[in-house]
């Protein structure tokens, strides 16, 4: 019966003496790590013993410390980013004290987004660009995200100070859903808009390691939606960039008053990583942003009515005082319009035939009967009496008079700076823990998450107001290999369309049903007194809107009202609470399969995605319930060197299933040859597509001007009967009204609107580039790319009639316009080039420049591509890291051309004026505790401008700023 015991007993011991042999035989590696040059330490030095992957990093002081079971002696190998490797040999003993040189070449970046495995920039088979932490320390921006404004290739469109939109190529637009945008690995975009909402939700700017921007087409590795290009951020590992960061940025813009009041600029933002032990560290950031905003404040009179030429609407002539009927671009309630003689009509018809017969014979028997007189003749009749209140619109609309005419007006809106909150504000928190599972297998847990107000132009401009999007990541890391798994969570918080509501705020005030009336009571009464056209309009205007409030609105309790009212129930509010759910992996097998030893490397991976749409029909046609659209991919990838590396070889490919859409097979073939040591030559055909987003397969949306934005899915058609109550164009509907209007309606002329399949947008292109570097000291880098286009996912709009007659097509009130997702059958071609070059100068010294054009090939007529791409852009640079005493100073200066273009969006189309910018900022070292000071700013001649038509003017930001630890 003991010897169970005894067993047990005996494994005990020999567990222990087994520890306590493996103990002993630990040795412990530890030491510092300085500049040579400055004796200052160095932090995130990799210490790694030679030929296996055993090591740790220096921490924020420089020291190291690890232990291995190797016995010395061995070779330890330090390598840091900007200094020269360095081998020590390790006999074991004392503390090792290393000086590592500064040494830093131009062209030695390693990138992982052109292939998804590492490689060096020169080497890249695609043309792909790289910011590094070192350069975000460096910039004058304000903010690193607007770092990738200034890299070759790439447009910015601006909605909001911190809503900015990415886009390479061309195709760009606000909320541009061509682009990848990949936080750590994590598709970044809102489920519920399919695009990154800028850098309101990511990484905090103390930890950014590096980002990666790959231009043009890369559906092949990373999948539907990076048809113009994939952006990827890293962060900072916490085993390797360890200590308390902090960064305090205070600032100031609209410092001219012109669009607002001088307002405070704040940027706080905090790091701190530890590691606990050799397996666990852990970090935790913070970055507040707050600001007072930029403002869209266009007042060009813009006509949205649909035409062949003219999908999205014009800009035409007139303003407020000139035009009854005026919808100004940036000025919203205004879309509400109605006809003058079509009131009258309703009046008319209101009033009975009888009344109205009565009233015109009095006026016909006395052509010069004036309303005065009229007024007081049915004011004396006892049996008209009842009419007095009719007898403005009644005598206006007589044959005889006919003031009202084909005239049309417009309610009175208000500007956007009186209807959107001005306090724009961005907070983001981040934390992750991670462990050693193994020397070379990583596991981490992390969590992102970001909220605050933007403002957002779709085909409204839309408020977003306390958004809230979360990011969740289990992964599990090996040089070989990863898979990981994480889902996004938006909550759409208080946000409203900013255009409707604001709209419904004036017809909660006064209902349009009294506001026309009145206004058309006072203009006949200003018109018959002998006022020009213009006076009696301003004076029915100024009547109708007696006690109309003004101001700032956004805190007008019935606006508020307006806007915390669902869309589903007549209001403004979203209550989008969609997510996105993603598990993938990758596998390399090169080095398992000993592949590397011929040239030849090999990866496979795939992925799963799901989104679930759920806005309680306040977006989505989801009011019966969540929807679910799923997505299946898996890609491969083989590549191999031939010629003794002379000649690399890459084919890859990838396969994508959407629930709502066939599968799309994407590949891409590319070779690199190396003419010379550091000068490359590139060669690259790819293929990309999108699957259409899930607003364009389900959003099923009132807008301004009473337009329905509909998915494209057939589902949706059948729930608003096309089939049985069909739907027409509008060129057609125009032509019918003009035979209507002639007294012979003519429904023949009514052109029905057909539907074909409805599938995803693709693109091809041809890339050839070169890369060289050029003594160490000057890298050029050269691209030209041709591409074509087609089923381009854009919108058609129709007209369906609610009467059942053909009739019902010709008033507002009777008629419904539909703008719907479609596939246009036009192919179009694009190309384009870029050059860029680096030149290190002596003492720290650096200079840069960039000069990139795209263009598109020819269009048909009324045709909108949304390419919103000058045809020139050009960036220069000129920077010191370092100088004047102990290369404490630094300095840098950044200009940026944009030449003119039309802009093309769904809220409005219209010329964009060529603009220039100027960034610049000083800095000043504090090597003791590694501190920066900068003072700087963007814009800083303040010269306002804009990226898009109909987005806000843009002036300068300054700020001065205190980081501690950011080295």
């Amino acid at each position: 019966m003991r010897r169970p015991h005894s067993n047990c007993l005996l494994a005990i011991a020999a567990s222990a003496i087994s520890v306590h042999v493996t103990a002993q035989q630990t040795t412990t590696v530890s030491g510092s790590v300085k500049n040579s040059k400055s004796k200052e330490a160095i932090s995130a030095v990799s210490v790694t013993i030679k030929g296996g992957a055993t090591g740790t990093f220096t921490d924020d002081k420089g020291n190291f410390r690890f232990t291995t079971v190797q016995k010395p002696p061995f070779t330890l190998i330090f390598s840091s980013v900007g200094y020269g490797t360095k081998e020590i040999d390790f006999k074991g003993g004392e503390a090792l004290s290393v000086d590592l040189d500064v040494s830093f070449t131009l062209g030695d970046e390693v990138v992982v987004a052109a292939s998804r495995t590492p490689e060096k920039i020169l080497e890249s088979p695609v043309s792909i660009e790289r910011i590094s932490s070192a350069a975000i320390r460096n910039t004058p921006a304000a903010n690193y995200y607007d770092m990738i404004t200034n890299l070759k290739g790439v447009d910015v469109v601006t909605a909001s100070l911190t809503f900015k939109s990415m886009g390479t190529r061309g195709f760009n637009s606000s909320g541009n859903t061509k682009l990848n945008q990949l936080v750590d690995g994590m598709d970044n975009q809102a489920p519920g808009l399919n695009f990154s909402v800028g850098n309101v939700i990511g990484l905090t700017e103390l930890d950014v390691d590096n980002m990666e921007l790959l231009p043009g087409a890369s559906s092949a590795l990373y999948g539907p939606g990076g048809t113009n290009g994939t952006i990827l951020i890293n962060s900072k590992n916490p085993f390797k960039y360890q200590g308390l960061s902090f960064q305090i940025k205070q600032g100031v813009n609209h410092i001219d008053n012109y669009e607002r009041n001088k307002a405070p600029y704040y940027d706080w933002s905090l790091r701190w990583a530890k590691k606990l032990s050799e397996r666990w560290a852990f970090k935790i950031g913070a970055q507040l942003i707050q600001a007072q905003d930029w403002v869209a404040n266009q007042t060009n009179n813009y006509s949205r009515a649909s035409t062949p030429y003219a999908p999205y609407g014009q800009v035409i002539p007139g303003s407020r005082y000139t035009d009854p009927n005026y919808d100004g671009v940036n000025v919203y309630g205004d879309e509400t319009t109605q006809p003058m003689a079509g009131i009258a009509a309703s009046v008319r018809s209101a009033v009975g035939a009888g009344g109205t017969a009565a009233i015109d014979g009095i006026i016909n028997s006395n052509p010069s009967m004036t309303l005065a007189q009229l007024s007081a003749f049915v004011a004396g009749n006892a049996s008209l009496a009842p009419l007095a209140p009719y007898v403005p619109i009644l005598y206006g609309s007589n044959a005889n008079k006919n003031y009202f005419g084909n005239q049309s007006v417009s309610r009175t809106g208000y500007d956007e700076k009186d209807v959107i909150d001005p306090n724009t504000v961005n907070l983001k928190l981040s934390g992750a823990l991670h462990y050693k599972l193994s020397n070379s297998i990583e596991a981490s847990l992390a969590a992102y998450f970001g909220t605050g107000n933007s403002v957002y132009t779709g085909s409204d401009r839309y408020s977003l107001k306390d958004l809230k999007i979360g990011q969740y990541k289990l992964e599990l890391r090996h040089r070989n290999w990863h898979v990981r798994a994480y889902t996004t969570r938006e909550n759409a918080g208080s946000s409203f369309n900013a255009t409707v509501t604001t709209r419904l705020f004036n017809e909660a005030w006064k209902a349009s049903a009294t506001w026309y009336p009145q206004y058309l009571s006072a203009y006949v009464a200003a018109r018959d007194q002998g006022a020009p056209d213009l006076t009696a309009h301003a004076a029915a205007r100024g009547f109708a809107d007696q006690g109309r409030p003004t101001g700032f609105i956004g805190n007008n309790l019935m606006f508020q009202q307006v806007a915390g009212k669902p869309i589903s129930q007549g209001g403004g509010l979203f209550l989008d609470q969609s997510k996105l759910n993603v598990v993938e992996g990758q596998y390399n097998f090169t080095n398992d399969l000993g592949l590397d030893k011929s040239g030849t490397e090999l990866l496979v991976g795939g992925s799963f995605k799901q989104y679930v749409l759920d806005s309680k029909g306040t977006l989505f046609a989801d009011t019966a319930g969540t929807i679910k659209i799923n997505e299946v991919g898996a890609y491969g990838q083989v590549s191999q060197k031939m010629l003794n590396d002379v000649l690399k070889l890459t084919v890859s490919g990838r396969y994508d299933k959407n629930t709502n859409f066939a599968g799309r097979f994407t590949p891409r073939a590319t070779a690199v040859v190396k003419l010379a040591k550091d000068h490359n030559l590139r060669f690259s055909y790819q293929t990309a597509y999108r699957f259409p987003t899930t607003q364009d397969q389900w959003i099923n949306l009132l807008v301004s001007g009473g337009v329905r934005l509909m998915g494209g899915l057939p589902q949706l058609r059948d729930y608003y009967n096309f089939s049985g109550n069909k739907v027409y164009t509008p060129g057609s509907v125009a032509a019918f009204g003009a035979s209507a209007a002639a007294g012979s309606p003519n429904p023949a002329l009514l052109q029905e609107q057909q539907f074909g399949e409805f599938k995803p947008e693709s693109s091809r292109s041809f890339e050839v580039g070169y890369k060289g570097l050029v003594d160490k000291k000057l890298l050029i880098d050269v691209y030209g790319y041709w591409g074509k286009s087609k089923d381009f996912l854009s919108r058609v709009v129709v007209i369906q009639s609610n009467t059942g007659s053909p009739i019902g097509l010709l008033s507002p009130s009777t008629r419904t316009i539909y703008s719907i997702a479609v596939n246009t059958p036009t192919e179009v071609t694009t190309s384009g080039w870029g050059a860029s070059l680096e030149y290190l100068l002596p003492k720290n010294y650096s200079v840069s420049g960039n000069v990139y054009s795209d263009v598109i090939g020819d269009l048909p007529a009324g045709f909108v591509s949304f390419f919103n791409t000058p045809k020139y852009r050009v960036n220069l640079a000129f920077s010191n890291s370092g100088f004047l005493k102990d290369n404490r100073f630094g300095f840098s200066v950044v200009y940026r051309w944009i030449d003119k273009f039309n802009y093309e969006g769904t809220f409005a189309v219209g010329p964009m004026p060529s603009y220039s910018t100027v960034d610049a900022m000083v800095s000043y070292k504090l090597p003791a505790s590694k501190s920066l000071i900068k003072i700087g700013g963007s814009n800083i001649f303040n010269k306002y401008y804009r990226t898009g038509f109909g987005n806000p003017q843009i002036g300068g930001l300054y700020y001065i700023s205190y980081g501690f630890n950011v080295f």
